[in-house]
């Protein structure tokens, strides 16, 4: 059996500038089944990716030339944002977006950060659920004029020291 988000032929390499278009398309096809839920587009899809490529940290996940899955990250003070994962709609439920997570709490790790944080639309149910059991706790729930932000964050376990 294979592990989740291990298909084979899939490799995970650093977003570069070239890569906004290919990542805005994921985006939009990831989050259009949420316009009619929320009655609007969801935040990621109105975001520049030219310029979210220059402030903020994408890896990719393709098979081949074709990307299936990404996450955007972003250090912030004392933790790690995990500011998008969006997971194509013909790549759903293979384990892509748990391969991700499990990338970000290494990348939290590796610059010595404890926390990872995230954020997402309350109606967005189903993606809630997966966080928690990703070991994401919510932290707070913030009204805003578009509707309620759920706010999450789990602990990242800090490597054992041999001695």
């Amino acid at each position: 059996m294979t592990a989740p988000g291990s298909l084979p032929g899939l490799a995970l390499r650093q977003a570069q500038a070239h890569d906004a278009a290919a990542i805005a398309a994921l985006v939009h096809a990831a989050y259009a089944p949420w316009i009619p839920l929320i009655g609007r587009e969801p935040k990621p899809m109105t975001v520049d990716y030219a310029q979210a490529l220059k402030a903020n940290r994408f890896d990719l996940l393709e098979d081949g030339a074709r990307l299936m899955a990404l996450i955007e990250t972003a250090v912030v003070e004392d933790h790690l944002l995990v500011v998008n994962v969006a997971v194509g709609p013909e790549a759903q439920g293979l384990g892509l977006g748990q391969r991700l997570l499990a990338h970000a709490e290494g990348l939290a790790r590796a610059a010595g950060l404890c926390e990872l944080r995230l954020y997402t639309n309350q109606r967005f149910a189903r993606n809630i659920e997966i966080y928690r059991r990703f070991g994401y706790e919510i932290d707070r729930e913030e009204t805003l004029a578009n509707g309620v932000t759920v706010h999450m964050r789990k602990a990242t376990p800090t490597p054992t020291v041999a001695g």
